[in-house]
C-alpha cells in the first residue's frame, strides 16, 4: 500500500510538517508494511518558504526585520534554482528568465504575520507591512532574478505602503514630514506620495487565492478586518481612508483607480493591491502553483491512498484549494482518501472520502490548539487500526 501523506498546517496548533510526521508515526506503528510519501502542503502563510524552498533543492537566509507592530524579528527568504522547480510550476510563474535563474521565496507570515502577535496586540491600524518590505529588498540584496511572495496570515491592513516605503517609496504630510512607517492610525495625515520601487528590485509574483477585492463588502476590511483586530465601529472609518490612500497610490503610478476592483486586490490586507500599483507585481493561482511545484498529481497518482488535513474542514475547503483540492485530485483518479481535521463542518459527502474530527466534543479552543498533535496522533491510530483487508486503509 502506498500512501500519500499531505496535510496542510493546523493553524496555532501544528505546522503542516509537524501533522505530516504525527500521521506517520501513526501509520508505522499501525500499518509497518506501507510506503509512505510525506508532502507538506503550503498556502501561502506559515511554512511557504520552508517547505517550498525544500522541495526545490534550495536555501534559506534568516534575517532580521522589522516585526508588524515594531522590533525585530528573524525571517527567513528562500532560493532556488528555476531548473530545479518542476515545468508546471515554472510556467505558472510566466518568467522570461534562463533556467540557471534564482527565485526568491518569500513569506510575508515570517515577518508581517499575525501569528507573530499575542492577541490583544493585534490592531490593523497600528500593524505595518514594513518587513516585508525590506525581505524583498533582501531578495534583491542577493542577486535573484525573481520573487514568489506568499501572502498568507498577514497582520496588516497598510494597502503594502509600508513594504513599498522599504522599497523607496516615500509617505508624506502636507508639511512634508515623512509618516515611517506609514500605519493606518497615520493615514489621515497623508497628503502625497513621492519615490519608485528602486530599479534592482526584481519581478514579484503573488501567490495569492483570495479573490476579494481591496473595498466593498467582499474587501479586505469587511472580511479580514475582525480577525485582525478590526472593531465594527471602525469599519466605515478605515474602509474610508482606504479608498482615499489607494487613489493616492493609483494616481502617483499612473494606475486605473479600478485596480483596487481586481479580484485578489484584497489579499493581505491590500498587499497584494500596493505591490501592483506601486512594483508591478502580477498574482497567481497560489493553490495551483504550489499542487506543481510538490508534482502533487503524479504523486497522486502514484498512491494507493491520500491522507489529508487541516485545522478546520468546511464547506469552503471543496472550493479548490490546499487538502480540498487534493481530495478533488485523488476522486478524480479513484483514489480513496481520508480528511482529518481539528473541526470537520461541513455536510458534503463524498463517497471514498472518509471525515475524522480529531478534537472531542466539548473541548474548549485552547486546550483543542495545545493538544492537537496527541489528538492527530490518536486519530490516525484508531482510523486504521480498524480497518483490516483491502478498501479505502487496507492493504
Amino acid at each position: 500500500m502506498r500512501v500519500l501523506i499531505a496535510f496542510d498546517k493546523f493553524k496555532d496548533s501544528l505546522t503542516a510538517r509537524q501533522a505530516c510526521d504525527l500521521a506517520a508515526q501513526a501509520l508505522r506503528e499501525e500499518r509497518p508494511g506501507w510506503k509512505l510519501d510525506l508532502c507538506p502542503l503550503a498556502d501561502g502563510g506559515e511554512g511557504f518558504v520552508e517547505i517550498l524552498t525544500r522541495a526545490a533543492r534550495g536555501e534559506t537566509r534568516a534575517f532580521p526585520v522589522a516585526g508588524p507592530r515594531g522590533g525585530l524579528v528573524s525571517a527567513s527568504l528562500g532560493l532556488v534554482r528555476l531548473d530545479r522547480i518542476p515545468p508546471a510550476a515554472r510556467k505558472r510563474l510566466s518568467l522570461q528568465v534562463p533556467d540557471s535563474a534564482r527565485i526568491a521565496l518569500v513569506e510575508m507570515a515570517s515577518a508581517s504575520g499575525l501569528a507573530l502577535l499575542a492577541a490583544e496586540a493585534r490592531d490593523p491600524w497600528q500593524a505595518t507591512s514594513q518587513g516585508t518590505g525590506q525581505l524583498l529588498r533582501a531578495a534583491a540584496g542577493l542577486g535573484a532574478d525573481a520573487v514568489l511572495l506568499g501572502v498568507g496570515g498577514s497582520a496588516t491592513h497598510d494597502l503594502g505602503l509600508g513594504a513599498l516605503g522599504a522599497l523607496g517609496y516615500s509617505f508624506l504630510t502636507a508639511e512634508g514630514a515623512r509618516l515611517d512607517p506609514p500605519r493606518p492610525a497615520l493615514w489621515p495625515q497623508l497628503a502625497r506620495i513621492e519615490g519608485r520601487a528602486g530599479p534592482d528590485l526584481p519581478p514579484i509574483r503573488i501567490a495569492c487565492d483570495v479573490a476579494n477585492p481591496l473595498l466593498g463588502p467582499r474587501g479586505a476590511a469587511a472580511v479580514f478586518g475582525p480577525q485582525k483586530g478590526l472593531a465594527a465601529a471602525d469599519f466605515s472609518r478605515l474602509e474610508a481612508e482606504s479608498a482615499r490612500v489607494a487613489a493616492l497610490l493609483c494616481a502617483h503610478g499612473g494606475q486605473p483607480g479600478d485596480l483596487a476592483q481586481v479580484p485578489g486586490a484584497g489579499a493581505a490586507g491590500g498587499m497584494a493591491f500596493g505591490l501592483m500599483a506601486g512594483a508591478a507585481a502580477q498574482l497567481l493561482p497560489g493553490s495551483d502553483l504550489v499542487a506543481g511545484w510538490l508534482d502533487l498529481e503524479a504523486r497522486v497518482a502514484d498512491a494507493d491512498l491520500v491522507i489529508t488535513g487541516e485545522g478546520a474542514f468546511d464547506a469552503s475547503s471543496w472550493g479548490g484549494k490546499g487538502p480540498g483540492a487534493l481530495v478533488g485530485r485523488a476522486l478524480a483518479l479513484g483514489k480513496p482518501a481520508h480528511v482529518f481535521a481539528g473541526r470537520v463542518e461541513t455536510a458534503r459527502i463524498e463517497p471514498g472520502v472518509a471525515l475524522h474530527g480529531i478534537t472531542p466534543a466539548g473541548t474548549p479552543l485552547p486546550e483543542a490548539l495545545r493538544r492537537g498533535g496527541p489528538n492527530l496522533l490518536a486519530s490516525v491510530r484508531r482510523a486504521f487500526a480498524a480497518i483490516s483487508g483491502p478498501g479505502p486503509g487496507g492493504g
